[in-house]
């Protein structure tokens, strides 16, 4: 570490900064009012070790973080709760919308949902030809059926609620109502400061994003300056710095890190005294929990404040699933062996005989409850998709060796109620962390 080191109540700021990206005084006041007294020393952190800008906006009413990692994670982004609480990715027309909906709510803070929609689909009209932007329609007519018209109703609700949730608008009715009424309208509020804080890079007509190919267009967004960046021949490999900023980033913003999963000869940074002692201390400073294998780094958060994530806990029945799954995987499943689909629907008919009232809801679709089971373990790193154009497979990570499943059904009295049929309640998993 370089010195910096955040007092407690700091702590809880920062880890909410380094999985949220902002704090707002409507929605953590507390927080809020810490971040601003203490953002020198909150400015320091983020930038000493992690390469991060951490600035204050008095005007917004807002403390932000611009992130910037070159190695983007492809599974993750914006994203809602569906139905049963399952979060989606944003569709890539949604995202084109949230840029769309700056747009136009930068020049009119304030505007009807209806003239936004005639807006958007004015301004993708006349690029739609060209393959820039997507081609909208809201309402069903001629070439356009009504699931179509829903679903591009869908994405614009979609990007309004992102925008709503991180603070930069807020609607005067449930947006939701767009999506099954055509005729639904609504006023939408937008805050002209905090649209420009959604900034992070240089601009990207500067960038010249446009002459660059796709691959790349995220080492250009994250570049700290317009200047010519020096090759690295591919012996050399990249230099200390940025394998250090490049690691501890992984650390702090991903469930569990490979610390040999880099592109760069010689020994891993994380695999040396140096890079773990760096790790451990700035996870130790954001008051973060980790545990460390010889090839594998899984870091929590204890308090849950700071991560959206809330895997192990919770009783739904993809998490009981995904419990029982990892169970498996901890004490009997061969590490070198991919996993299927059959092989964690077979599991789960298993689990079904020991305990029968356990999913009883499910059990003719044992299937769909495995995939969502799988998805549950992706999301931590637990599994990870084997590449292929066959069969759809995962394998098992080092650290499902980190956690310990125990299953229990106490055994009902006739007086007691039978949650189990109902909701899965028959399953009820502890969590550990070795």
């Amino acid at each position: 570490m370089s010195g910096e080191v955040l007092e407690a109540d700091l702590r809880e700021a920062a880890r909410v900064l380094v999985d949220r990206g902002r704090l707002r005084p409507e929605s953590e006041p507390e927080l809020y009012r810490t971040a601003v007294k203490g953002q020198a020393a909150l400015a320091a952190l983020f930038r000493s070790e992690l390469g991060w800008t951490c600035e204050v906006l008095e005007v917004a009413q807002l403390v932000r973080v611009h992130k910037r990692r070159a190695d983007v994670p492809g599974d993750r982004g914006p994203s809602l709760a569906r139905e049963r609480g399952r979060r989606v990715l944003l569709s890539q027309e949604a995202l084109v919308l949230v840029c769309l909906v700056c747009e136009q709510l930068w020049r009119r803070p304030r505007m009807s949902v209806r003239e936004l929609m005639q807006a958007l689909a004015q301004v993708c009209a006349e690029e739609a030809a060209t393959g820039t932007l997507p081609q909208v329609s809201w309402v069903a007519g001629e070439g356009v059926s009504k699931q179509q018209a829903r679903y591009h109703r869908q994405n614009l609700v979609d990007a309004l609620q992102v925008l709503a949730a991180e603070g930069s608008l807020e609607t005067d009715a449930d947006v939701e109502r767009v999506v099954v009424d055509e005729d639904a309208d609504m006023v939408v509020t937008a805050s002209r400061d905090r649209l420009a804080a959604r900034f992070s890079s240089l601009s990207p007509a500067l960038l010249g994003l446009d002459r660059l190919p796709a691959t790349e267009h995220a080492t250009a967004l994250s570049a700290a300056s317009l200047l010519e960046p020096v090759p690295v021949e591919p012996e050399q490999g990249a230099p200390v710095e940025e394998r250090r900023l490049q690691a501890l980033r992984r650390l702090v913003d991903d469930p569990a890190v490979d610390p040999f999963d880099e592109v760069t000869p010689g020994t891993a940074y994380l695999h040396t005294l140096a890079g773990r002692e760096r790790g451990l201390a700035l996870l130790a400073n954001l008051g973060l929990g980790v545990t460390v294998r010889r090839d594998w780094w899984e870091v929590t958060d204890p308090t849950g404040l700071g991560s959206a994530l809330d895997f192990p806990t919770g009783r739904r029945m993809e998490r009981q699933a995904a419990l029982a799954l990892l169970a498996y995987l901890a004490e009997q499943h061969a590490a070198r062996d991919p996993l299927r689909v059959e092989d964690v629907v077979n599991l789960l008919e298993t689990v079904r005989e020991t305990v029968p009232n356990w999913a009883a809801g499910h059990r003719m679709q044992l299937p769909a409850l495995a995939r969502a089971a799988i998805e549950e373990l992706v999301a931590v790193r637990l599994l990870t998709p084997v590449a292929g154009e066959g069969e759809e497979q995962w394998r098992p990570t080092p650290g499902v060796h980190l956690w310990r499943v125990r299953v229990t059904h106490a055994a009902r009295t006739a007086k007691e109620p039978q949650h189990g049929a109902a909701n899965g309640d028959g399953i009820e998993p502890d969590e550990g962390d070795a």
